[in-house]
């Protein structure tokens, strides 16, 4: 019988596992040597030579649905058909001996805009991370067609000669939704192929997407936090006071916001028992610890020796202030969270939407020196709307739906640095997590709106003059430096680099749209003018 993809459907002589427990995932696990277990019940396992994604060997197949659409270039690398569907042979007959490890769940909380997904995997604890991410259940009425994703880790690609760049591949064919992971083991790909996909469809339907983990308050306020990678998404939305609706990836639709998956996928580097509270309870029986070493002496999920990006993946079922359904009203409050590793902006700011805006298109973080090879003092890293990755659009299509979100919703958006103050990494110290946490329980209780506010002369956002609770001077980044002239100099360098990148990665864009991008430019960073 013929597939209605048009590709022929994956076969074994081996064993099939499908939908099995968690508890089964787990055994299976440990049974075929792909992991143990930690103290607290939790499958450790490592990925092998690959501990993060592989950008470079993504390829989304260029076909008449795509080739107008998708934003092609160093993010979405075009793939021809006929590659890809020589690579589906290639894995076809690599599987055909093996034991497959089957899950079918959905993408999205909200049945109006569910995805069908189906994993299929050569590794059981695959099939478990799967299990615990996405929503344990197909959806009743899937309004968008199923995805199918083929993790073939340990089948090596040729490179070149398969048409590829090396020996991995992550490649999505969006027309017949079917992905191919290849030749790597870190799960994170499976994760955002799915979140790639919902990023290319969901826009088409008129729903944002997002990159963004969101809570929700007792009186039903909802709240969006955006960031890269490291800036504090997952544990500041892990707020005890505060339902959790995800620690991720979620749509924004007339209905209100809804969570992509059913689980979280957390870092745990220096995890925290007094500062994480929910995240470190939540990893236990039927969840996964990447590349995590276990120390018997010492319970602390803080090792590096492997990777910084070691991680966790839980049900959220396994947080006990989650909210069933993942949905929530639209959010009352947006937050931008950045790393800020120079030291200069401040703990919070009020922002405009066109402030929203400029922030949202350059999607501002800082590495610090170490986290990667030749990286020995602080950077800095754009990624348009807090995830340019995973987005098949052009970055003004979720731009635009966001600006329409924030004028329909009237949601306040508010700048957030989990960085550094009182001096740029390896200077001063990084923001106290408590600190953050008040800050954002002044705002998200309508208490910092009320409070008067000033305009920072070089970052152009709206600082609070005082917050209920802490000194003034903490607002005010210039005010923690012990050498004021010091921070002008880094404040200017930092401003530069946003004006550059807008100018150079924004600003001259062949954009026709609704967006008024003259008041968005003039809404960013202001550059001292030379005397």
């Amino acid at each position: 019988m013929s597939d209605p993809l048009g590709l022929k459907p994956i076969q074994t002589s081996q064993n099939v596992y499908e939908n099995e427990s968690l508890e089964t995932w787990t055994s299976l696990s440990v049974a075929r040597n792909e992991g143990v277990i930690a103290s607290n019940g939790a499958l450790v396992v490592e990925t092998g030579l690959y501990t993060g994604r592989c950008p470079k060997d993504k390829f989304i197949v260029k076909d008449a649905l795509t080739q107008d659409s998708v934003a092609w270039g160093a993010v979405n690398q075009p793939l021809s058909p006929a590659v890809f569907n020589q690579l589906y042979e290639d894995v076809s007959a690599h599987l055909n001996d093996k034991d497959l490890f089957v899950f079918k769940g959905a993408a999205g909380a909200d049945p109006h805009h569910a995805l069908g997904v189906k994993i299929i995997a050569e590794k059981a604890w695959h099939a478990l991370f799967a299990n615990t991410l996405f929503i344990p259940h197909p959806p009743e009425t899937s309004y968008l067609k199923d995805v199918t994703v083929i993790d073939a880790c340990t089948y090596k690609t040729k490179g070149p000669d398969d048409g590829v760049r090396s020996e991995v591949c992550v490649a999505l064919d969006l027309t017949r939704r079917v992905v191919l992971i290849l030749g790597t083991e870190y799960a994170g790909e499976i994760k955002k192929s799915v979140f790639s996909i919902m990023n290319f469809l969901l826009p088409l339907k008129g729903v944002l997407s997002m990159h963004c983990s969101a809570n929700i308050g007792q009186k039903g306020d909802s709240a969006l936090f955006f960031g890269l990678s490291g800036t504090g998404k997952t544990t500041l939305s892990a707020d005890p006071k505060r339902n959790l609706i995800g620690d991720d990836e979620h749509g924004w639709s007339d209905n209100g916001v809804f969570n992509f998956e059913g689980g979280c996928y957390a870092k745990c580097i220096h995890l925290s028992k007094v500062n994480e509270p929910q995240i470190w309870d939540a990893i236990r029986e039927g969840s996964v610890l990447e590349n995590v070493v276990i120390n018997s002496s010492d319970p602390d999920y803080d090792d590096d020796s492997i990777t910084e990006n070691t991680r966790a993946t839980y049900p959220l079922d396994h947080v006990p202030h989650a909210v069933h359904p993942s949905v929530g009203d639209h959010p009352k409050h947006i937050f931008f969270l950045t790393c800020d590793a120079f030291g200069v902006l401040p703990p919070i700011a009020r922002l405009t939407p066109e402030m929203a805006m400029y922030h949202f298109l350059a999607g501002y973080t800082a590495k610090v020196a170490g986290t990667e090879a030749g990286v020995t003092e602080p950077q800095t890293t754009f990624s348009a709307c807090f995830g340019s990755p995973f987005l098949p659009l052009h970055p003004m299509v979720y731009a635009e739906l966001l600006g329409k979100c924030l004028t329909t919703y009237k949601a306040q958006t508010w700048l957030v640095n989990t960085g550094w103050h009182k001096g740029p990494y390896g200077v001063g110290c990084r923001m106290n997590i408590e600190l953050t946490r008040h800050l954002l329980d002044v705002a998200l209780e309508g208490t910092l709106s009320k409070c008067a506010f000033e305009l920072d002369p070089i970052f152009n956002v709206w600082v609070p003059k005082s917050c209920p609770g802490i000194d003034a001077d903490v607002l005010h980044s210039r005010a923690q430096w012990a050498d004021p002239t010091a921070y002008d100099s880094q404040a200017q360098k930092l401003a530069r680099a946003f004006h550059d990148h807008f100018e150079s990665k924004v600003a001259n864009e062949n954009y026709s749209g609704a967006l008024d991008m003259n008041a968005i430019a003039s809404s960013g960073p202001q550059l001292k003018k030379p005397v």
